[in-house]
């Protein structure tokens, strides 16, 4: 799995989500970011022209190499500082309250144990910040939801871990965040069992102390 994961893979994702209505969700959907970011699943970069002027740095982790690779090649052409980690979201090694706003597009469907790497979004979050998200998951119809397990039985194997079987909103309120802004709605022209769309924010508490 080494040549499909770490050149295949990254290639094909990389040419796939720079279509034009992935550009224009991702533009949407980062128009509320601000300050210190920290990006988790950052790809090949392909948010970075989309972040507004109030964004001072962002900071991406990327467990695959080949995603890495591509994303080095335009990462200084923002007008903010970019740093690129290797980094599981379950295991962040940054400070409690370092980041004004953590991002994830089309990330938490591959993340083994997500209820873990959300918890540590939440504890990197200052008090206040914001948690936007913009994902693919589980259906509202229990017929559909039949077969996006099925497909998950698989997609996880072919594409690094993807699956469309998560119920995005419940597993973020879950760990401890507050949803403040959601929509759900399916994407035109894509097949519905992947393309049910959890997009919003999710604060972090401004009262809370720390743990």
């Amino acid at each position: 799995m080494g040549l499909w994961r770490e050149t295949l893979w990254p290639r094909l994702c990389h040419k796939a989500m720079q279509a034009e209505r992935h550009a224009r969700y991702r533009s949407a959907s980062l128009e509320r970011a601000r300050g210190a970011i920290l990006e988790i699943g950052f790809g090949s970069g392909l948010n970075l022209p989309y972040y507004p002027q109030s964004v001072t740095s962002v900071v991406g982790i990327e467990p695959n190499p080949g995603l890495r690779k591509v994303a080095v090649r335009t990462m200084h052409e923002q007008h903010f500082p970019v740093t690129l980690l290797d980094m599981n979201a379950e295991k962040l090694s940054f400070h409690e309250g370092e980041f004004d706003c953590v991002v994830s597009t089309w990330t938490l469907c591959s993340i083994q144990n997500l209820d873990q790497a959300l918890s540590e979004v939440r504890r990197v979050l200052k008090p206040g910040g914001e948690f936007i998200f913009f994902e693919h998951g589980l259906a509202p119809d229990p017929d559909l939801q039949k077969w996006q397990r099925r497909l998950s039985r698989v997609t996880k194997h072919i594409f690094d871990g993807c699956t469309v079987d998560k119920q995005i909103a419940e597993r973020i309120q879950g760990a401890g965040l507050d949803i403040v802004s959601l929509d759900n709605f399916f994407i035109p022209n894509v097949p519905r069992s992947e393309g049910y769309i959890y997009a919003g924010a999710a604060r972090k508490a401004s009262t809370e102390k720390s743990l």
